[in-house]
């Protein structure tokens, strides 16, 4: 098990690095003077693929549950530092669009861009798991790269979960926009856990 999480914690820190590297090689290239959508494609890429690994290490790799916690605070953590003017969340946008920081074409687009990324971060981590790095990975692969759901509810009853999840989580970051980023992704990262964990 150690070796997976080894594993599983470079195939993290390298889709960082690829989505920083991304997102510097777009904004260079990039003849657009609105530099959001590329910003928010790498953002979201990043968080999703982060998102797979994390969700594969926990569901398939059966770690300890405080770890899983542990990992899944320490990303968001990473994650809000590293984001940069990214939303990573079509909730995030229809607030700014709602509070007239977005138009709502601009909120239309970046949403567009969030999933064209999560999209591509689906494509991609299959590939990866099917380099067969990890025996967790050679388990994935087994599997058909399915993802297996553990909401064990009614469609209705998820998205109600979800929405309340995702009104916490705006919460939170609506709410903490006066502190300082270096004190208020401890806070965002907190009801992130939390809400994963419930």
């Amino acid at each position: 098990m150690d070796a997976d999480l080894a594993v599983s914690m470079s195939v993290l820190v390298l889709i960082v690095l690829l989505s920083h590297v991304t997102l510097w090689l777009l904004l260079r290239t990039a003849a657009v003077a609105d530099t959001g959508y590329a910003v928010e494609l790498a953002c979201t890429f990043q968080l999703c693929c982060c998102s797979h690994e994390l969700r594969l290490l926990s569901e398939v790799g059966g770690i300890h549950p405080h770890l899983a916690r542990t990992l899944t605070y320490l990303a968001s953590v990473v994650h809000g530092l590293t984001f940069r003017g990214g939303i990573g969340n079509p909730c995030g946008l229809i607030e700014r669009m709602y509070h007239a920081r977005l138009s709502g074409g601009c909120a239309l687009r970046r949403i567009a861009c969030q999933f064209a990324a999560a999209i591509l971060a689906r494509a991609v981590l299959p590939v990866v798991w099917g380099l067969g790095l990890s025996g967790l990975h050679v388990r994935q692969k087994m599997l058909g790269f399915r993802c297996i759901s553990q909401v064990h509810a009614t469609l209705l009853e998820a998205t109600a979960v979800e929405l309340a999840c995702a009104f916490a989580v705006q919460t939170v970051v609506t709410h903490t926009q006066a502190l300082q980023e270096k004190y208020r992704v401890h806070a965002v990262a907190a009801i992130i856990t939390t809400v994963a964990a419930a």
